[in-house]
């Protein structure tokens, strides 16, 4: 089984910036994607980003210039660096690792709370 641990949220004025972090642990393919979607009240999930073992990334095009994801496959950890933060981004983030050999395995983390309001 693999557990994942967010880290990083919290309250931030607009404008301001955050790092999320998310550790994957157990059995842990290193062929894999990892990355970051957010919910808002009353909104379905949605793709924010995620970045492949080798380097490809997606980004939703409503954080593309703003936000930034990275990981440090040594200790299977993502990190989204979000910059220029709006009210509209306010949600709960999950960090989300998608094992992509067979067996295809998804993994949720259990979600941390960013709220951007003055």
């Amino acid at each position: 089984q693999v557990q994942l641990v967010e880290s990083g949220g919290g309250l931030v004025q607009p404008g301001g910036s955050l790092r999320l972090s998310c550790a994957a642990s157990g059995i842990v393919s290193s062929i894999n994607r990892m990355g970051w979607y957010r919910q808002a009240p009353g909104a379905e999930r949605e793709l924010v980003a995620d970045l492949t073992n080798i380097g490809s990334a997606r980004y939703a095009d409503s954080v593309k210039g703003r936000f930034t994801i990275s990981r440090d496959n040594a200790k299977n950890t993502v990190y989204l660096q979000m910059n220029s933060l709006k009210p509209e981004d306010t949600a709960v983030y999950y960090c989300r690792l998608d094992r992509t050999i067979w067996p295809i395995r998804t993994y949720w983390g259990q979600g941390t709370q960013v709220t951007v309001s003055s």
